[in-house]
């Protein structure tokens, strides 16, 4: 018996399969498991993918070792694999990686993850004879009733290694699985008539592969309608998966969900132990859970029977992955809704563009919610002109954020400050002869983190020391400029020199469990001000907060992006939406120096069909998405001329090649170099291209193994 191992090599294909020859004591179905086999002069893990017949052209050699005692690729995972490798143009070995919990994918090498304790018994094949110590009798007789013991829980040490060295009690390991800490919400699930509505429109669509858009304004109760959905999935025997876009929003949607399935839930997040995650993986695997939640990865949880895929705030960024494999999660969902006939439920207040458009023409089933589950209005927003403020001496809060903020502190009510861009300052510059400090690594500046004193930059992690002699000039002239959320948070305490402030953004989140502690301290009234950056934007839900203040909307508004004007809008109406979600009334205040900017407007009036209808004009002219679709191809070097040099090749073969293709560039990436490579870009806009992915191909195939060049594919990437 012969199989198909598939390794991770250095070899100019990644996709090659090795053959290998099966021992016959060997009885297990191998299909999916990994294995250890003889590679080159080494020992190398891979994925068995299929069977074959014996090569007769060549000697095989015998697979080592097989390290599942369970296959952690289903036969639907396999041919996802297969599906990703094509569509997005990465090495089949990435995509199979890309599923898996670090514990299971090929090349680690920890006893497959897995936990043991050890327990105590007694020997059923021994008699208990001589046996008079009192310690020894009460060991004996706590066994009798419990049947087993953990080692670890008794007492009397020495007591228990005499028995044990009499053979009366014997030691054994059994494993564990490491449990996942989540608070359980048992809130009641009470739907209003709107939310009812929805539910039962979703549920007759069960049973069907298709897409549909739930646009909902914020505190409408989407959460409520996945919540009843997913009971009528689970009560037919079928399973679901429901996907968040931020680790922060986990906690409070898995209480709720827990509080009406109970364990009958896994969790999967990046903020999970290497060893939680492997053993939430293996409880979907032995069938033990219906419904999976987690970040983007959980889109490939291996279950069986899907009757529902629901992904809420379908409009982040971060279910696009941006690393190989560049997939976007609604492609994935959309392929294993086929597989299993089952709908995929797309939940936003702020739809990305795409797929409201898409819904209108007909593609997508559109629902809506344009009223809050309590019929409480929606905040009130009062945009402040920036410009004005700076001539009368407000430079970071305006005054009339100031006075709302003392407002709601005297009336014990919370606030949340957004200001995406963490750090203390963006960049420090001499006064003296205008140096900046910038990274060496990277053509980006640095910025400056107070709590720490160091410079860092944010996109190859570079650190060094802040310093007060500038290194040009050699004067004490160095200012700091721009702000960030420590700037923020630090100026909070001068102005409320009484009020209880929390930070959340990257900084304050790298710890394990810290995002659940953060939301729950401010949950429970811990802290009166909540400052972060756009991770308290979506989902959160705090009875308490009235008001919510956006220090400077123009930060993802400036951004050299065809889709800042839309990134803005749905921050701002996201964190608009924090504000009154309960019985108190909610309000915020947008700072701003484009207080006539549709987006702001838009936003300012929770009025999304204003923006889309504004938006779509702009983007018509300009031919974007979704007129369109894009793919980028990213060449990267070590050497800025050699670079350009083929980018400009690859822009000419391509123009040559594809015919109904608008080819732009070839030019400069946003940040040219990135931990000292150097970025180029050519960006493809075109509706349908039949030699796109051939001539994609060939381009790939021709710098396959050069070391001088890479080149990566993207396609509909989030940033250009």
């Amino acid at each position: 018996m012969y199989v198909e191992v598939l390794v991770e090599t250095k070899v100019k294909s990644n996709d090659i399969t090795f053959t290998y020859h099966v021992p016959d004591v060997v009885k297990t179905d191998l299909i999916g498991k990994r294995v250890l086999v003889p590679f080159l002069n080494r020992k190398v893990q891979g994925f068995v993918l299929k069977y074959t017949s014996k090569p007769t052209d060549f000697e095989t050699k015998d697979i080592l070792e097989i390290i599942d005692d369970k296959r952690i690729l289903n036969e639907e995972l396999i041919e996802l694999g297969y599906f990703i490798s094509n569509k997005y143009l990465c090495p089949l070995i990435y995509a199979f990686q890309a599923m898996l919990p670090k514990a299971l994918k090929a090349k680690v090498k920890n006893n497959g993850g897995k936990k043991y304790l050890t327990y105590v018994k007694l020997n059923e094949e021994e008699k208990i004879t001589d046996v008079k110590v009192k310690s020894q009798l009460a060991i004996i007789n706590d066994l009798k009733e419990k049947k087993e013991l953990l080692k670890k829980d008794i007492k009397s040490k020495s007591s228990l290694q005499k028995l044990l060295d009499k053979k009366i009690v014997i030691e054994f390991k059994k494993e564990i699985y490491r449990n996942v800490l989540v608070k359980e919400n048992p809130k009641k699930i009470v739907l209003n008539e709107a939310q009812d509505n929805v539910s039962n429109k979703v549920k007759k669509m069960l049973g069907e592969s298709n897409v549909i858009l739930l646009h909902g304004v914020t505190g409408s109760g989407k959460t409520e309608v996945y919540i009843d959905v997913v009971k009528k999935v689970v009560s037919v025997g079928k399973q679901a998966i429901i996907l968040v876009p931020e680790i922060s929003l986990t906690p409070q949607i898995t209480a709720r969900f827990k509080g009406v399935f109970s364990d009958d839930i896994a969790i999967l997040h990046s903020s999970l132990s290497d060893g939680e995650r492997y053993d939430e993986f293996r409880r979907i695997i032995n069938k033990e859970v219906s419904v999976v939640i987690g970040a983007r990865s959980a889109i490939f949880a291996p279950l069986t029977n899907l009757g529902i895929i629901i992904i809420d705030e379908e409009h982040s960024e971060s279910y696009k992955q941006e690393s190989n494999p560049r997939y976007n999660t609604l492609d994935i969902a959309v392929e294993r809704s086929r597989k299993h006939s089952c709908p995929v439920l797309l939940g936003s207040a702020t739809p990305t563009l795409e797929s409201y458009a898409r819904a209108l023409k007909g593609y997508y089933t559109l629902l809506s919610l344009d009223k809050r589950v309590n019929k409480k209005p929606m905040p009130s927003v009062n945009i402040v002109d920036m410009k004005n403020e700076i001539r009368n001496g407000n430079i970071l809060f305006s005054r009339v954020l100031i006075d709302k903020i003392k407002e709601r502190l005297q009336k014990k009510e919370q606030i949340m400050l957004l200001l995406n861009r963490r750090g203390y300052s963006n960049y420090l510059t001499c006064q003296n002869c205008g140096f900046v400090f910038k990274c060496p690594n990277c053509d980006i500046t640095l910025t400056y983190h107070k709590t720490s004193d160091t410079l860092r930059c944010h996109y190859c992690g570079y650190g060094t020391k802040k310093i007060d002699l500038c290194p040009s000039c050699n004067k004490e002239s160095i200012k700091l400029l721009g702000t960030g959320t420590e700037k923020v948070e630090e100026s909070l305490k001068d102005f409320f020199p009484g009020a209880r402030i929390l930070r959340m953004d990257t900084d304050t989140t790298s710890k394990k469990g810290a995002h659940f502690k953060i939301i729950e301290d401010f949950n429970n009234l811990k802290y009166d001000i909540l400052v972060g950056t756009q991770m308290i934007s979506k989902g959160l839900n705090f009875p308490n907060v009235t008001l919510v203040g956006v220090i400077n909307a123009d930060s993802s508004l400036n951004i050299p992006n065809f889709r800042s004007s839309e990134n803005t809008f749905n921050l701002l109406d996201q964190i608009i939406g924090r504000a009154g979600r309960h019985e108190k009334k909610g309000e915020a205040i947008i700072q701003t120096f484009n207080p006539e900017h549709y987006s702001i407007l838009a936003a300012a009036k929770h009025d999304y069909k204003e923006f889309f209808k504004k938006e779509m004009i702009i983007r018509k002219k300009l031919n974007y998405p979704p007129y369109c679709f894009i793919t980028l191809v990213k060449i990267v070097s070590k050497s800025f001329d050699l670079g350009i040099n083929e980018s400009k090749k690859i822009a000419n073969y391509l123009k040559r090649s594809l015919a109904n293709t608008t080819i732009v560039g070839p030019s400069m990436a946003s940040v040219l170099k990135v931990n000292n490579y150097y970025n180029f870009r050519v960006i493809l806009k075109y509706k349908k291209e039949e030699k796109l992915y051939s001539s994609l191909k060939e381009i790939l195939k021709f710098y396959e193994g050069n070391n001088n060049i890479k080149v990566e594919i993207d396609f509909n990437p989030i940033n250009l």
